[in-house]
């Protein structure tokens, strides 16, 4: 039953995204729209669409999952990133749109009269983009794997399908309808399974997730073990196991865990008992309910350097992501952009409210993602685990057809800024060819990555990308914009040394490094060092070359504070 209200809800994403675009795409323009959709959105639905954008598969699925895992720690994070549109409304919309530039190097090129450092904007950029995309594949992947049993590749077969079609026919136009509409379905797939489930919950009578105990198995249940596991037992106990344990194969028999460290072969299936306590996947941490539910309740330096180094990578990354940025162009006027971006502070609270109810009812209801390690498929799990049976599985449905229109969506959007980017530095008038062209390589950078990249949470991978986004983008638009005193020069350090340190240690974790302790942590979240580096590179080396200024750097910020349509001399 739950393949078919899977297979059901993806059937409905498809045909509501294909009206969405064909309507969008009426009386279109075909240059025009493919870039910046004739400039014509009204901020209400563009704050739909960056909407959409955001609601990707970290928003979606990992959120809950983070919250599972780590508790009150990881409500920094939907915190930090509507703060990021806060700053983005702040400092960048209505400026960036008075530039009259198309895209990021657009307005690089025009600010600072260099081609090379329009070049080095280029390639950040598509590292951005293309880092952001990994995690959507991904998550789709798991999706259909857990509800289904399909092979992970399927997931992001259906992604880039999708995604090529309607990038490609559609441009900035259609994808701003696909995106808007998808805004509101996810909302609804993520609200109403929501409240069921609270619903349930209450009428149950189920424990409190804030107790003095790690969590525990309320009834006998046993785990199937689908990849090689290193896990941490909390307490001592006594299981039945058909697989490998510790690298002994075992054949049903009752084995006796320890507490501390133990190995769990692929393929192991785990039976416990009903009140033993959970074990945890190596990497998560192992907490009862009061410092589950405590802000930094587990402390340590490691810790908050961790939460505080991801916190600035989502809060500078979210101002200069490629896919976000596009959305103020396509607004009619600097004010326009003003208003899409105070619209999306609310949109984004309003939706991140939902995942934290997932992530606290999964620790009651599905506490073995946290010995798997599969925290991202809490939301996807909950209904049926909750609701056995067809209203289990109406539920199932719904939410797949929320993760999916998040995967599609934010997919649509970065691969759209990527193809734009792509094609214009290609062509610097680019036509239609140039741009589908670019979908193509957009989609195609990442895809070929992807089977190399071992399993991990889609919220770690999306940070990825946020992080070359605070260490290159972030400051050009910041001094670019609000500082007369900045070169091409300083402006090219800054990138070099802050995207290329960003791109490297995203490159490490993506395919796991050696290291531990702090080479580890700065390598995962190496923003709060880098992010400060890039901004004194671009200052220093700027007032190194202040006689090497552009000539028209006056005008260029006249025309980017004063009033729109104000002569500039």
């Amino acid at each position: 039953m739950t393949a078919l209200a899977v297979a059901a809800a993806l059937i409905a994403v498809g045909a509501a995204l294909a009206t969405a675009s064909v309507r969008g795409r009426r009386s279109a323009r075909p240059a025009a729209d493919s870039l910046v959709a004739s400039r014509g959105v009204t901020p209400w639905w563009n704050a739909s669409a960056i909407g959409g954008e955001y609601i990707s598969a970290a928003a979606f699925l990992g959120s809950a999952g983070l919250v599972l895992a780590y508790g009150a720690d990881a409500l920094w994070l939907p915190i930090a990133a509507t703060a990021g549109y806060v700053l983005l409304l702040a400092f960048v919309t209505a400026p960036l749109r008075r530039s009259g530039a198309y895209s990021v190097p657009d307005f690089a090129e025009w600010r600072l009269g260099s081609r090379t450092v329009r070049r080095i904007v280029t390639a950040c950029v598509c590292f951005t983009g293309w880092f952001y995309l990994v995690p959507q594949f991904q998550g789709a992947g798991v999706t259909l794997r857990v509800l289904t049993g399909a092979p992970v590749w399927t997931g992001w077969a259906v992604v880039v399908a999708v995604a090529l079609l309607l990038a490609a026919a559609g441009g900035m136009r259609g994808i701003t309808a696909v995106q808007a509409v998808q805004f509101w379905l996810k909302l609804v797939a993520v609200a109403v399974p929501a409240m069921a489930l609270v619903a349930v919950w209450n009428l149950a009578g189920a424990p409190d997730p804030v107790s003095a105990v790690p969590p525990n198995f309320d009834r006998a249940t046993r785990v199937e073990v689908r990849t090689d596991a290193a896990v941490t037992v909390p307490a001592a106990v006594a299981v039945t196991a058909r697989g490998h344990v510790d690298g002994v194969a075992r054949d049903g028999e009752t084995v006796h865990l320890a507490p501390g460290r133990h190995t769990i072969g692929a393929g192991t299936d785990v039976r416990f008992p009903a009140g033993a306590a959970v074990p945890h996947a190596e990497r998560l941490p192992v907490q009862d309910g009061v410092t589950w539910a405590t802000p930094f309740g587990r402390g340590g330096e490691i810790g908050l350097y961790r939460i505080y180094s991801a916190l600035l990578a989502i809060l500078l990354g979210t101002m200069g992501l490629p896919h976000v940025l596009m959305r103020f162009y396509t607004s009619a006027d600097g004010a326009s952009a003003r208003r899409t971006a105070a619209f999306v502070p609310v949109m984004l609270a309003l939706f991140s409210v939902f995942p934290i109810l997932y992530g606290t009812l999964g620790r009651l209801y599905a506490p073995e993602l946290l010995m798997t390690g599969e925290t991202d498929a809490t939301l996807l799990m909950l209904p049926q685990r909750m609701i056995p049976g067809p209203g289990g599985a109406l539920l199932t449905g719904l939410v797949t057809a929320g993760a999916f229109a998040a995967f599609i969506s934010t997919s649509c959007g970065i691969v759209v800024a990527l193809a734009g980017t792509i094609s214009q530095s290609v062509r610097r008038r680019s036509g239609v060819t140039a741009f589908r062209l670019g979908v193509v390589l957009a989609l195609a950078a990442p895809l070929a990555v992807l089977p190399r990249i071992a399993p991990q949470g889609v919220v770690g991978l999306v940070t990825v990308a946020l992080c070359v986004s605070a260490c290159s983008l972030c400051p050009l638009l910041v001094l670019g914009i609000w500082w007369r005193g900045l070169t091409a020069a300083g402006a090219a350090a800054g990138l070099l040394v802050g995207g290329g340190l960003a791109v490297a240690a995203g490159t490490v974790r993506l395919f796991h490094g050696p290291w531990t302790g702090w080479p580890q942590v700065v390598l995962t979240q190496p923003a709060a060092v880098v992010a400060p580096t890039a901004f004194t590179v671009m200052i220093v080396v700027s007032l190194l070359t202040r006689r090497r200024v552009p000539r028209r750097a006056d005008r260029a910020l006249m025309k980017l504070h004063l009033p729109e349509g104000t002569p500039v001399r």
